[in-house]
């Protein structure tokens, strides 16, 4: 009896050991011409091994690219794409270096400074006051994330001027939404008579 661990590594296991001994098979075949029929043969297989990824474009390519990583790079084929080579696969990709940027409160995140920078830059009007009003609640949102306790206005006001570099504030009328109404959003009305309605379903007698 032949047990897997007495056979030969899979190359690439998602295909299983008979495509792999097919592979093994069209390297052992002389004529060239009957090494691309059966190599034909072997990328129908493979495919349908994997109808959920025959609408992904390419699909064909990668199929003859695993066709040749099976044989080691050692099938002589004709194949319609680019042969890949050894030391292409082995190639690390280029390390993604991490952005530098400085976040001043990193509980407010990086997003929420490029918007104040871009509301520094307003001219002053209404819209600039209704931009920092909706700048403050997303802060003081932020900020009871990480702490649900409590947290006054002028908190929010002086990081808000902190992160702008003076250029915001909140004005002497600004108040922001309470500590409830930013935690727990209020219900519509649609939604309230459906809760009620469920409840009326939930609890009411039944009519058998």
């Amino acid at each position: 009896m032949e047990y897997n661990t007495q056979r030969p590594k899979l190359i690439i296991s998602e295909y299983g050991r008979h495509v792999q001994k097919m592979v093994d098979q069209a390297m052992a075949i002389p004529e060239k011409e009957e090494r691309n029929k059966f190599a034909q043969y072997i990328i129908s297989v493979m495919g349908q091994l994997n109808p959920h990824l025959r609408d992904i474009e390419d699909f064909k390519h990668k199929l003859w690219d695993h066709l040749f990583i099976m044989s080691d790079f050692k099938l002589d084929v004709d194949s319609p794409y680019p042969i890949p080579s050894r030391e292409a696969l082995n190639t690390k990709p280029d390390r993604v270096s991490y952005p530098s940027n400085q976040i001043k409160f990193r509980h407010y995140g990086k997003i929420i400074e490029n918007i104040i920078d871009k509301a520094g830059k307003m001219d002053d009007g209404d819209n600039k006051n209704l931009m920092v009003g909706a700048i403050g609640n997303h802060l003081k949102k932020s900020f009871l994330a990480w702490n649900r306790d409590s947290v006054e206005d002028i908190q929010i006001d002086s990081d808000l001027k902190r992160i702008s570099g003076g250029k915001l504030q909140l004005g002497e009328d600004t108040k922001l939404n309470s500590i409830k109404d930013l935690i727990i959003p209020s219900q519509s009305p649609a939604r309230k008579k459906n809760n009620k309605q469920n409840k009326k379903r939930k609890f009411g007698r039944s009519p058998y």
